[in-house]
């Protein structure tokens, strides 16, 4: 059993893989304060009723929990085969950028999986608390960069922290774009919003990359919110547990 773990500011997804099944999935919150033992306790617990583990992949967008992860895995993983997807990993994806050593862990991840599973030209939307991030890989499976940019929860809590007069609501799809209240005005500007944002980025890369758009695969994976990704016209693929996929091919290149 292959436990694929990708650690990212807001959350962190674990995945049990038996072969190339996804058998069990969970998330958990990530808390950079979190110790090696804590983690190992929570893991433990997760595993419990699982066969036994016997190769891990790990990637994390957070220094100090990769760092705590690293203690974690040596004291109580150390005879379970593991591969951290950083700088010099072998994945088989080249990075066109100007530094491919800083362009995050989850994101080589995710062109990895793109690439093997849709092939080039693909962009992964990547839908998160945090940010919402678009990777692309081109015709010939390369990853060539992509954008950033704040995520959907990200915007509504600074809403409701600086707006006087502004709360934290549900999100969710309101009666009509034109808001007849606070609430549902808060709505529609992080749905639609967000939905224009994701839908005029992908436009301007596919115009970037001179690709037809028909032959452009847009992957959106992530902790996405549904009433977002429902309004999007771009987007092709739902596929939440790709960057799982992507490490747990990344730890079969690396056996």
């Amino acid at each position: 059993m292959l436990l694929a773990i990708d650690v990212g500011n807001t959350n962190a997804v674990l995945g049990l893989f038996q072969g190339d099944l996804l058998v069990s999935s969970w998330r958990i919150k990530t808390d950079a304060r979190t110790t090696a033992d804590e983690m190992a306790l929570t893991y433990r617990g997760l595993l419990a009723d699982s066969d036994p583990v016997t190769g891990i992949a790990l990637c994390s967008t957070v220094p100090a929990v990769l760092r705590e992860m690293r203690l974690m895995l040596d004291t109580y993983f150390s005879e379970v085969p593991t591969v951290i997807v950083e700088p010099g990993t072998k994945t088989g994806v080249p990075v066109l950028t100007d530094n491919p050593k800083e362009v995050g862990a989850d994101r080589i991840v995710n062109a990895l999986a793109a690439a093997e599973l849709y092939g080039g030209p693909a962009i992964v939307v990547d839908l998160n608390g945090t940010a919402t991030i678009f990777d692309v890989v081109d015709d010939s499976n390369r990853y060539i960069g992509g954008a950033i940019a704040p995520g959907v929860e990200l915007a509504q809590e600074g809403l409701a922290r600086r707006g006087a007069q502004l709360r934290s609501v549900e999100l969710a799809l309101p009666r009509d774009v034109i808001g007849k209240n606070t609430v549902e005005a808060i709505q529609s500007g992080l749905v639609f919003g967000f939905a224009g944002l994701v839908d005029g980025m992908v436009d301007r890369i596919i115009d970037s990359l001179g690709a037809d758009p028909d032959h452009v695969t847009v992957v959106a994976t992530g902790s996405y919110p549904e009433a977002v990704l429902d309004q999007c016209g771009t987007i092709t693929t739902r596929d939440p547990w790709l960057t799982l996929t992507g490490l747990r091919l990344i730890h079969e290149r690396n056996q």
